[in-house]
């Protein structure tokens, strides 16, 4: 529609209704325009009808004539745009709720993992290090134990980036603490006395900053996860 020669600001006065409101702050600052107190004014606003959903952008622009100043009002049907706005914003939504339960998917296989392979395979590893092998036997349950743990590493989430903090002692008694082993769990799990565990504990609450804090250990490295 041809709204050459019209006065806006007429119209804005005249609404009534829920546009009313809006109607009148627009009016209001196209007045600010005119008055020179802003160079020109820019919005968005949707204008839905029960048939079809439509947005425009209105844009007033001050110009002065003489001694006359006035403004000079546009509107642009800006609906194609805001309709692919709207389709991104959803498919955006679905992608992070994809992603999300595709992290969640993730995090219960890498539990499934660890459990599987700490207490079904490191067991026996462990047994058989203590056991009288060979030497080409004994490099062979070394080089397993290396790989197990290398394919576990990544399911092991934040504990692994204090890793270059511990040694590979303390690493493993982290994780048992973190998975709610006691010292006495632990210390038959690895094969050591509990008082190198406590030792271990002591070690690995230095090397956190945990020491005279009375943070809870387990509780701490539960937080990295």
């Amino acid at each position: 529609m041809n709204c050459v020669g019209i006065n806006y600001l007429a119209i804005c006065d005249q609404a009534t209704g829920d546009s009313a409101e809006d109607a009148g702050n627009i009016a209001d600052r196209i007045r600010r325009v005119i008055a020179g107190e802003q160079d020109e004014y820019f919005t968005q606003y949707p204008c839905h009808s029960p048939e079809e959903k439509r947005w425009f952008a209105l844009r007033a622009v001050r110009i002065k004539n003489g001694d006359k100043a006035k403004a000079i009002v546009t509107h642009d049907n800006i609906t194609p745009i805001m309709e692919a706005q709207e389709k991104l914003e959803e498919t955006n939504v679905a992608l992070k709720v994809l992603l999300k339960q595709m992290n969640k998917e993730k995090e219960h296989m890498g539990e499934i993992v660890l459990t599987n392979v700490k207490e079904l395979i490191l067991p026996d590893i462990i047994k058989l290090r203590s056991a009288r092998l060979q030497e080409r036997e004994h490099i062979l349950v070394e080089n397993i134990d290396k790989n197990l743990k290398d394919i576990i590493s990544p399911f092991l989430n934040q504990l692994s980036s204090v890793n270059r903090f511990l040694t590979p002692q303390e690493y493993r008694v982290a994780s048992l603490v973190r998975e709610g082993k006691t010292s006495k769990d632990i210390a038959e799990f690895l094969g050591i006395s509990e008082s190198a565990v406590d030792f271990h504990r002591k070690k690995i609450r230095k090397k956190l900053g945990l020491t005279d804090t009375g943070s809870n250990l387990r509780s701490y490295l539960l937080s990295l996860g």
